[in-house]
């Protein structure tokens, strides 16, 4: 049985989602339908890829990944389908697909231009459903687009590297749920870069010169409990998608804050990493 994951920044109060799902069980008597998230803050075509690169994986190969963030047709915002990895993507092309295909290249990409056969001002409802369904029927994306090859890219999603190699600018890609600030640097990017110097991470005012494996390699299990005195501190791991994350320990938004509040960092502000000389 085919499997269709949603994606989107519709959140959970208005009728989008259910509208959606209730279209594609219209049109498939059996498909799994899988919600990643309807968080996406709206309109964030970052935060939306990250999530899509780091969800997509742990799904059966053939999955049809359907994404609803900013899809409103324009000229300057077409709809593309990708081939990618065995897994099937729905999408905008406004960015969001190029955190993936950056590291994996596309088996193919088509424009969709079903258009014309369908009158819409929901694409998600009316064109992305139809083409998911079309393909979980075992259809091709030649019938549903015209071939192109490339797409648009996300600004920044590269960190830079100066002339002397001494120093790397990343910016904030994403803030999870506990308010811990992911950025664009992925750990090998890092180690290329730094090849065993020492270093500094900068963001605001706040700097840390380690990088810790896990959260809790902050503790000193040798300290009694009581004196360990580690909630609410701030740190630095490569998480467990290897990206550079600036975190505080034992975070809580609602209550204590976060990485992103505590350090007043947001989506797409800098992030710094100065080498030295050991």
């Amino acid at each position: 049985m085919a499997i269709i994951t949603l994606t989107t920044d519709f959140g959970e109060k208005d009728h989008f989602v259910g509208a959606t799902k209730g279209a594609i069980f219209s049109e498939l008597n059996e498909i799994n339908i899988v919600d990643i998230s309807h968080s996406i803050s709206p309109f964030n075509i970052s935060e939306a890829a990250y999530i899509i690169q780091n969800a997509y994986s742990s799904f059966p190969k053939g999955t049809i990944h359907l994404i609803g963030i900013d899809s409103e047709l324009s000229p300057e915002n077409k709809h593309i389908a990708v081939k990618l990895d065995d897994h099937y993507f729905i999408c905008a092309n406004n960015g969001i697909m190029s955190m993936i295909c950056n590291e994996i290249a596309p088996e193919k990409i088509v424009e969709i231009n079903i258009h014309d056969k369908v009158e819409t001002n929901f694409p998600v409802l009316d064109i992305f459903v139809k083409v998911a369904c079309h393909i979980a029927r075992g259809g091709t994306l030649d019938v549903i687009g015209k071939v192109i090859n490339t797409i648009k890219p996300i600004k920044n999603l590269i960190p830079f590297v100066n002339d002397e190699q001494n120093q790397i600018i990343g910016s904030v890609i994403y803030i999870d749920n506990y308010g811990n600030v992911v950025t664009n640097i992925k750990r090998p990017f890092f180690e290329s870069v730094q090849k065993l110097r020492k270093f500094e991470v900068s963001a605001r005012n706040h700097k840390f010169d380690k990088i810790y494996t896990k959260f809790t390699d902050i503790i000193d299990f040798s300290v009694e409990e009581s004196k360990r005195n580690v909630d609410g501190k701030g740190l630095v791991v490569f998480n467990s998608s290897g990206y550079l994350e600036i975190a505080v320990y034992k975070s809580n938004c609602l209550t204590v804050g976060g990485a992103s509040t505590l350090m007043g960092l947001k989506n797409m502000d800098t992030v710094t990493v100065n080498f030295y000389k050991n």
